[in-house]
């Protein structure tokens, strides 16, 4: 689809209400496209107001603008990150890829209201975002329609980059935060946030070329320790030190509470996109890096081997699928339904010290399904009789005996 086809017809436009939104808003209107910018309210920090953004987004030409209040989305998708432990590649807490779930979701429905059947996105070509904001709109609705101006010869050959974006907006009086000076770009929302571009593209510079937007640098934390209790209920975490808080505020709370002791800031990344190539980040995810990590203190108390062993590789699953944008799709749905499994199990308080950018384990109370008990004791106690093993060993090394008499092992030397 390019944007002839689009003249005169009437679009959503997922609209963050940076320099991509407002150039292609702008740009759009003036190839005869009535533009609807749609823009998600998740509790994003870089953002004063989401008014800010609708006053942008109509100067820059939108027929009208809409804010969809997205904060409890994004934190129940947060949650269930946190409850499968879908940390991508082993250390990104899939903050954007939550989000950009939580965005469609509210997109399409809306469209769905004001019967719109196309909608567009400021994702590039290069990047993982074209493919979650295209996949999950069809996934939700087969029929939509996607125009991507990224992907649209007429646009590209009229922008190629950031800077012509900035020159367009100044000659028609665009009130953009972007400037020429700035060395990176900045995705936010309420589980954390990724910096990247710029001179971010290069593996010269350091990751404290970025400044911290929730949290400081472990040299600028507190020089003592803080110690936090969350207690969980059936996989949820219902108060923070004793105080009950809905989702998204105990979530705002985190961010705030770990930020300061730089738990979770300036994550260096090089990562695999899904598109085949390599990209690099700086992130930031302090509460979401603070509640995984008590969520995965409370689950080593609660699984067994053979539990943990599959949650493993449910955890890396569902981590790839949410990257990629397949969180709807039938493998994803049951693999979360597996871990919902052991969801209804996690009830506990944790208590952790946070210190300079890392997290301690002070404590667990309370664990209503715990397996740690005096039968793994060192000491004369529990159900345990160490004279039993003498039987399993004699079973287990039959089978090495067998491997060894076969000339199946390498002996010694």
């Amino acid at each position: 689809m390019n944007v002839h086809d689009l003249k005169g017809k009437r679009i959503a436009f997922a609209a963050s209400g940076g320099l991509d939104s407002c150039t292609i808003t702008h740009w759009l209107t003036t190839q005869g496209v009535k533009v609807v910018c749609m823009t998600a309210d998740l509790g994003q920090p870089d953002e004063a107001s989401v008014d800010e953004i609708k006053s942008r987004m109509l100067a820059s030409g939108a027929e009208d603008f809409v804010s969809l209040p997205l904060q409890e989305t994004i934190a129940e998708l947060g949650l269930k990150v946190v409850q499968a432990q879908a940390c991508y590649e082993g250390r990104y807490w899939n903050t954007t890829g939550a989000g950009r779930q939580a965005i469609v979701q509210g997109v399409v429905a809306e469209m769905q209201k004001r019967s719109l059947s196309i909608m567009s996105h400021g994702a590039t070509g290069r990047g993982n975002d074209q493919v979650r904001f295209q996949i999950i709109a069809t996934m939700l609705n087969p029929d939509i329609q996607v125009y991507a101006p990224w992907r649209d010869p007429a646009f590209l050959q009229r922008f190629s980059g950031r800077q012509q974006m900035i020159d367009y907006c100044e000659q028609h009086g665009i009130p953009v935060k972007a400037t020429r000076g700035k060395p990176y770009s900045t995705d936010a929302n309420l589980l954390g946030l990724t910096h990247e571009g710029g001179l971010l593209e290069t593996l010269q510079s350091p990751a404290d070329l970025v400044t911290p937007l929730m949290g400081q640098w472990p040299e600028n934390a507190p020089e003592r320790a803080t110690i936090i209790e969350l207690n969980f209920k059936k996989g949820r975490p219902v108060s923070i030190d004793g105080e009950a808080l809905p989702l998204p505020l105990l979530i705002q709370r985190l961010n705030r509470l770990a930020g300061r002791h730089a738990v979770g800031i300036g994550l260096h990344m090089v990562e695999n996109r899904f598109v085949g190539v390599k990209s690099r980040g700086i992130y930031e995810a302090p509460g979401m890096e603070l509640l995984a990590t008590a969520y995965a203190l409370l689950s080593q108390i609660v699984l067994d081997r053979r539990a943990t062993e599959l949650f493993a590789g449910l955890s890396e699953y569902l981590s790839r699928q949410l990257y990629q944008g397949y969180w709807q799709d039938l493998g994803s749905r049951m693999a979360r339904a597996a871990v919902a499994e052991a969801v209804t199990l996690m009830t506990g308080t944790i208590r952790v010290s946070l210190y300079r950018g890392t997290i301690r384990f002070v404590s667990a109370s309370d664990v209503v399904h715990s397996l740690f008990n005096a039968d793994g004791s060192m000491e004369a106690e529990g159900a345990f009789d160490h004279s039993d093993a003498e039987g399993l060993l004699r079973i287990l090394t039959l089978s090495a005996r067998t491997l060894a008499r076969a000339g199946q092992t390498r002996g010694v030397g």
